[in-house]
């Protein structure tokens, strides 16, 4: 029988990006801008939707090479462009929920040009299988990505 938890986090991730926010918001609407950054060019990405507009949905399964799969399943809720994206998103491994996110992206223009950002997430992550050291340190090193293709 399977223990059953539920552990809750919230953390917020504020960055200063050089580009305006206009291509750091783009970053994230357009689908091949995204995939540059997105996930890791190491892993095979399987079952891909972008939908990127309110109500609409975004979806991808990632495959390691030892044959684990991650799936991305998201649903967006609420675009201001060039300021504000917010969703929510389960993520799975293997076919199990590992965790359930609201996530919420402010973008702003900075002082002296580029973009301050603030990324703020609520999870609760489920049944030990994910836990919110793991979830902000692979947010942290997707913002490395991002920063380095802008």
């Amino acid at each position: 029988m399977t223990e059953r938890s539920s552990v809750h986090d919230t953390f917020v991730i504020d960055r200063h990006f050089k580009a305006a926010p206009g291509r750091v918001f783009n970053a994230f609407a357009d689908q091949n801008a995204k995939a540059k950054w997105f996930g890791g060019p190491d892993m095979k990405h399987e079952d891909e939707v972008f939908e990127f507009r309110e109500g609409g949905r975004e979806s991808v399964v990632f495959v390691q090479d030892d044959g684990t799969r991650f799936g991305y399943h998201v649903t967006y809720t609420d675009i201001v462009p060039d300021e504000r994206i917010v969703y929510t998103y389960e993520m799975t491994m293997n076919g199990q929920r590992i965790s359930v996110s609201v996530a919420t992206l402010e973008m702003r223009p900075g002082q002296g040009g580029g973009t301050d950002f603030v990324l703020t997430e609520q999870g609760v992550y489920l049944d030990g299988l994910d836990n919110p050291a793991q979830r902000r340190q692979g947010t942290e090193d997707l913002m490395n990505a991002l920063d380095a293709t802008l």
